[in-house]
């Protein structure tokens, strides 16, 4: 069965499946070529007040991850980016591509969680 993945774009093994860009900026240092997208999805990631308030503190991270379901909430282009992902796991899997040195707090974990909750 498919399923979303979470993928650091700075990892060498990058496993397959539809690439989807979850970060608002661009990652440093990565080309457009060696990221080898299907989407940059930019809108949907956390807003920059949102993003430079967290600066990836990890004690942060729980108010950060209210802030930004909220945020998804409200964002008129979730639904679209939902329709996307479910369509994208009928063929395979879905990764979520983020560059945020932290593997267990940054936004892609919660983009993720929200995302499987609305396609539930």
């Amino acid at each position: 069965m498919s399923e979303i993945k979470l993928v650091r774009i700075y990892d060498h093994e990058q496993p397959a499946g539809y690439r989807i860009l979850v970060d608002r900026m661009w990652p440093r240092g990565i080309s457009k070529v060696k990221a080898a997208l299907d989407e940059w999805d930019k809108q949907i990631g956390p807003t920059n007040d949102l993003r430079k308030w967290f600066n990836h503190e990890d004690e942060k991270f729980p108010e950060f991850e209210q802030k930004y379901i909220a945020e998804l909430d409200a964002n008129d282009f979730m639904p679209e980016f939902s329709k996307t992902v479910q369509e994208k796991l009928k063929i395979g899997d879905v990764l979520f591509l983020y560059g945020a040195k932290n593997r267990e707090h940054n936004q892609a974990i919660v983009l993720k969680t929200y995302v499987e909750k609305k396609l539930k």
